[in-house]
C-alpha cells in the first residue's frame, strides 16, 4: 500500500505518527511546566503565610522592621526567590497567561505579605507599578515574574485582614488603636485622609476605612476576577467592621478592661495575645 514506509521490523508505520509523537512531546512539556508552577505556587503562599505571622509579632508603625523579624524572615524571602526564579521563563509571553491559574494563588499570597510588611515600614500602601517592580526583581538573572493587575489587587483585600488583626492584638496588649504619626509631606501611595480634620489623626482603622471605600468604588466587570473580588469584598468589609466594634468596646469600657483582655469579635478569639 503506498503512502506507508516500513520501519526496521518490516511493518508499515503510519506517515502521521511523527507528527502525533510531536504532539505527545508538547503535551508532557505542557503538564511537566504546569506541575512546576503549581509546585512553585504551594512553595510561595506557604512562605509569604510564614511571613506574616512573623510580621504580626511587630507592634511599631512606620518603624524599620526589628532585626530579630528580618532575620526569622530571611529563610522564606530566599525561598519565594528560589521559586519564581525555577518558573519564571515558564511563564513569558503567552505562558503567562496559559498558567495564570496555576501562580495565581502564589502572587496573591506574596502580594498580601509584600503589602502588610510595607505598611508596617511606612505606613503607606505600596503602588502597583512599584509592588509589580519588586516581584520581579526577585529574579535578578532572569526575565522575572509579571505581577497581574488582578493578583495585586486581590493581595490588597487580603491585606485589609492582617490590618485587623494587627489592629485588635495592639489594641488588646497597648489598650489602644495603632496610631500613625503625623507628617508634613505624604511620601509614596500613602492611604488619604481629611487633612482638614486636625482633631482627627490617622490610625489603621482610618486607613481601612479609605481602602475600604476606594474598593467599593471599583468596577470588577464580569469572569473569575469579579467573583474573587465580590468574595473578598465581603470579608474585607467585615475586617472593617471587627475593629470598629473592638474599638468601641475598648472606648465605652476601657475603663473596666482587665489584664490581658481581648475584644469581642463575634464570639471568636481570632488573635492570640502575647503575655
Amino acid at each position: 500500500m503506498e503512502g506507508k514506509e516500513q520501519d526496521g521490523s518490516g511493518q508499515r508505520s503510519s506517515p502521521f505518527m511523527p507528527m502525533f509523537e510531536t504532539f505527545r512531546s508538547e503535551l508532557d512539556e505542557h503538564h511537566d511546566r504546569r506541575e512546576r508552577i503549581i509546585k512553585a505556587s504551594r512553595d510561595i503562599t506557604a512562605s509569604s503565610k510564614k511571613i506574616i505571622f512573623t510580621l504580626q509579632r511587630i507592634r511599631a508603625l512606620k518603624q524599620p522592621l526589628p532585626q530579630h523579624a528580618i532575620k526569622s524572615n530571611k529563610q522564606y524571602h530566599d525561598t519565594i526567590k528560589t521559586q519564581y526564579a525555577s518558573v519564571s521563563r515558564d511563564l513569558q509571553g503567552l505562558n503567562a497567561h496559559r498558567y495564570n491559574r496555576q501562580i495565581t494563588g502564589g502572587c496573591q499570597e506574596w502580594m498580601e505579605a509584600a503589602s502588610f510588611q510595607h505598611y508596617l515600614e511606612t505606613a503607606t500602601l505600596i503602588a502597583y507599578d512599584d509592588a509589580r517592580k519588586l516581584l520581579r526583581g526577585l529574579d535578578a538573572e532572569g526575565p522575572g515574574v509579571d505581577l497581574s493587575a488582578e493578583d495585586y489587587v486581590l493581595g490588597i483585600y487580603d491585606m485589609t485582614g492582617e490590618l485587623m488583626r494587627f489592629a485588635i492584638t495592639a489594641m488588646a496588649t497597648s489598650g489602644e488603636l495603632p496610631k500613625i504619626p503625623a507628617t508634613s509631606a505624604m511620601d509614596g501611595e500613602e492611604m488619604d485622609v481629611d487633612a482638614t480634620s486636625a482633631a482627627q489623626q490617622r490610625s489603621v482603622l482610618t486607613d481601612m476605612r479609605e481602602l475600604r471605600s476606594a474598593l467599593e468604588g471599583l468596577d470588577a466587570g464580569v469572569g473569575p476576577f469579579a467573583k474573587d473580588a465580590d468574595k473578598k469584598m465581603e470579608v474585607m468589609k467585615q475586617s472593617v467592621e471587627k475593629v470598629e466594634k473592638a474599638l468601641y468596646g475598648l472606648i465605652v469600657r476601657g475603663a473596666e478592661r482587665p489584664k490581658g483582655w481581648m475584644p469581642d469579635m463575634d464570639g471568636a478569639r481570632a488573635v492570640e495575645v502575647e503575655g
